[in-house]
């Protein structure tokens, strides 16, 4: 082992004995994932967080009063809160829930940070998992959408307390994300690692996102997190709010209670390779097809383009324009056999062979 992961052990370790000498976590409680690695230690965990109470998604405003006040009592919200300095404005609880809102600081409302769309929407227990909901400022939350979190060197858009959107400039991805503060980062990427976990091999279903398959992260994302996860590291908030809602669900966020984890089922950020950068052009998957196909095309090939399939006698079968990556196709009406993709782009031409087998 390399001496700087041996180092970046060591110290994950040290600082993961200090996280569970101040944590309200039951004793025993990890007990089961002891001396564990890899994808071993991932599933041991996910056995000990699952399986929480699913509270309702109206709870939520009643627990956001214990999970996220600051000590003066107004709501914690991330996406407004500025550690170092005055956060432009401040909402008290219940008075200021959303509602509508117009402009940043109208109202506060509640925050998938995770968003919905990438599990399928208002499905339990997930809809209503405290770990990764979170009240946010309202327009800023409807800023975020359900983009995915990101770094941008050239920001479209900044909140009063500096969280931007942007096109991506983190090595892996380039389309929009939106970036909060370097003070909350870990928050979020310990949110991020906790879903990777507690839904671990229940997400065959999840349609996902450019960051995430179903709940595991992707190789760029992983490694952005994993960095942030190291550069903001636990602070008390999280330690009092993992105590707080485990109160109310049951079950802990691993990564709060132990800063060793997120090293030894992963690595470190320089152990992470993304198997798609620079490598295939495009993907098509399944391959072969039933009914549908997707093709997924290399950033560099992105924008306007054209699919046509055409079959062994050359004949076009299909000739579509196309925008977005990835692209989902219909085969329905295809007859079974072999076939040819040929995707043009504004500087070049690709083609992957077909097999289409109903």
């Amino acid at each position: 082992m390399p001496f700087r992961r041996i180092k970046y052990c060591l110290f994950s370790l040290i600082l993961g004995g200090i996280s569970l000498a101040i944590s309200g976590q039951p004793a025993g409680y990890y007990d089961p994932a002891a001396g564990l690695t890899g994808s071993a230690l991932q599933q041991a965990l996910h056995d000990i967080i699952k399986n929480h109470t699913s509270v309702t998604y109206g709870d939520l405003w009643t627990h956001f009063q214990t999970t996220d006040k600051k000590s003066d009592g107004k709501v914690w919200d991330m996406y407004s809160d500025i550690p170092s300095g005055t956060p432009a404005y401040l909402y008290t609880f219940v008075t200021n829930q959303c509602g509508e809102y117009n402009s940043e600081g109208d109202c506060y409302n509640r925050e998938h940070s995770f968003p919905k769309s990438w599990f399928g929407g208002e499905i339990s227990p997930m809809y209503t998992d405290l770990f990764h909901l979170y009240p946010t400022d309202g327009w800023v939350n409807g800023k975020r959408g359900n983009l995915p979190f990101g770094i941008t060197s050239s920001a479209t858009w900044i909140s009063t307390n500096g969280s931007k959107l942007g096109d991506c400039s983190y090595t892996g991805y380039s389309e929009e994300i939106f970036e909060p503060v370097n003070a909350y980062k870990g928050d979020f990427a310990r949110t991020y690692f906790y879903m990777a976990v507690r839904y671990y091999d229940e997400d065959s279903a999840w349609p996902g996102s450019d960051m995430v398959t179903g709940s595991q992260l992707k190789p760029w994302a992983l490694k952005m997190l994993m960095e942030w996860d190291i550069a903001d590291p636990v602070s008390q908030k999280e330690t009092d709010r993992n105590n707080a809602v485990y109160t109310i669900q049951g079950n802990r966020n691993p990564f709060i209670d132990n800063t060793s984890y997120a090293y030894l089922i992963w690595g470190s950020p320089t152990d992470i390779e993304d198997p798609e950068i620079e490598k295939d052009p495009v993907k098509v998957w399944p391959n072969p097809a039933n009914e549908t196909i997707t093709i997924k095309l290399n950033r560099q090939l992105t924008g306007n383009y054209t699919i046509r399939i055409v079959n062994v006698s050359g004949r076009i079968i299909m000739d579509k324009s196309a925008f977005g990556n990835p692209v989902t196709l219909d085969l329905t009406s295809f007859e079974t056999g072999y076939y040819i993709i040929i995707i043009t782009g504004s500087n070049s031409i690709l083609s992957i062979p077909l097999i289409i087998a109903h």
